[in-house]
């Protein structure tokens, strides 16, 4: 595979400065040539979260799975000012690491983070899962539903999603407090950018683009993933009944079958 690079003056005048990141992986037991998985998690989110299943449930389906920590997200190097440009680095940086050109997976405000480095990295697909673009439509929602755990990140403060927005009642209470124990923060600036809705340049290669949520997700409503499917001009897939997180929801396994079965299909899993 040739590796294309894309690089801005920006990037020349003012590169991202180099960060300790996070990685953890799953692999097949027989290598069968299939395209590494990069999981990106949303703001708040760790490598942890992909972890927990949806890795080992990639890795023995054949596809060598690897999840990132962004800067300043779980076992990755503390980076309070962040900013989605970072984020983006990141990604591209440990995309071009892997063995072969591979397929980025999204999740939340990460999902916005993949659109952005597909401008900058050939990928051989793309998933976005439950994606948060931002914008004040879902900033709104997001004020109604949650303002104690919203507001504060207006002002530079951490952005606490709660139980009921990532979670379905099917998942037990023990478990779903683990799991927002285990969140941590997105810098400042990052979150400031999805008050607006940063618009991603093209990606690099036309790759298909999968994009998945719950019609119950009360963080990512159903007409954001319509309108951000039809940028890729496909229709989302829905998983109704479950939260916002659904890699660690109680029917995790559903959503990451149907990704997997669509790499199969597509020319991303060939």
């Amino acid at each position: 595979m040739t590796e294309l690079r894309i690089m801005r003056g920006r990037e020349w005048a003012r590169p991202v400065r180099p960060a300790r990141r996070e990685v953890l992986s799953a692999v097949p037991e027989v290598e069968q040539g299939r395209p590494p998985l990069l999981f990106v998690p949303g703001f708040g989110h760790g490598a942890w979260a992909f972890a927990e299943h949806w890795l080992g449930h990639a890795a023995s389906r054949g596809f060598p799975a690897y999840a990132l920590s962004l800067r300043g997200h779980g076992g990755s190097e503390p980076a309070p000012e962040a900013t989605l440009r970072a984020y983006a680095h990141d990604v591209t940086q440990v995309a071009a690491s892997l063995p072969r050109q591979a397929v980025l997976v999204g999740h939340g405000a990460g999902a916005l983070v993949v659109a952005h480095a597909m401008a900058r990295y050939p990928a051989r697909g793309a998933v976005l899962v439950a994606p948060v673009f931002g914008g004040w439509g879902m900033f709104a929602t997001a004020v109604r539903r949650n303002p104690a755990g919203t507001l504060p990140a207006v002002f530079g403060g951490p952005l606490r999603l709660s139980r009921a927005q990532l979670f379905s009642r099917e998942l037990p209470d023990e478990e779903a407090r683990r799991h927002v124990a285990r969140l941590g923060r997105a810098g400042r600036r990052a979150q400031w950018a999805l008050l607006g809705e940063p618009q991603a340049e093209p990606a690099v290669g036309e790759p298909p683009v999968l994009v998945l949520g719950s019609p119950d997700d009360r963080v990512t409503p159903v007409s954001t993933l319509t309108r951000i499917a039809r940028r890729y001009g496909s229709a989302p897939l829905l998983f109704p009944g479950m939260g916002h997180d659904l890699m660690l929801d109680a029917r995790w396994a559903e959503p990451i079958d149907a990704i997997l079965d669509w790499l199969e299909k597509e020319p991303a899993g060939r």
